[in-house]
């Protein structure tokens, strides 16, 4: 394999929210939460837990990697072809959080999953939003 072919790319969508990095974990680990922004789901924040979301057009494999309280997450995300890692990083900031999401490992050859992603989590970071907004 050449290098081009062996490259990946990742979607990073990055947003300044208001809502503090303890209610925005919450929202990213506790699985009724979850449901509600991303996918059904049996997470829990372990390292080395696997776990499925699953949506009506199938099911998404992953395992927790990290997990720092309030400050970072990362799970593999393994959709057939696709092996990739989304990683969750939360920053406070004077008026919330500045929150990224990262999903790494796109090749080059898996152009329909990369525009697939940099559709779909802006949107899903819209609901997660949403679903803050009505949180206590």
């Amino acid at each position: 394999m050449t290098a081009a072919e062996t490259e990946t790319r990742s979607v990073v969508v990055e947003r300044d929210v208001p809502f503090s990095p303890e209610k925005i974990w919450r929202a990213l680990t506790q699985p009724h939460l979850i449901a509600e922004w991303l996918m059904k789901n049996e997470f829990k924040p372990a390292v080395g837990h696997r776990f499925n979301l699953s949506a009506d057009w199938g099911a998404v494999d992953c395992e927790v990697r990290a997990v720092e309280p309030n400050r970072r997450l990362a799970y593999t995300w393994d959709a057939g072809e696709l092996k990739s890692v989304v990683t969750w990083t939360l920053a406070p900031t004077n008026d919330g959080t500045r929150l990224r999401m990262e999903q790494s490992g796109f090749r080059r050859d898996q152009p329909r999953f990369y525009g697939g992603a940099k559709a779909g989590w802006p949107l899903y970071l819209e609901k997660l939003e949403q679903v803050l907004a009505k949180m206590d």
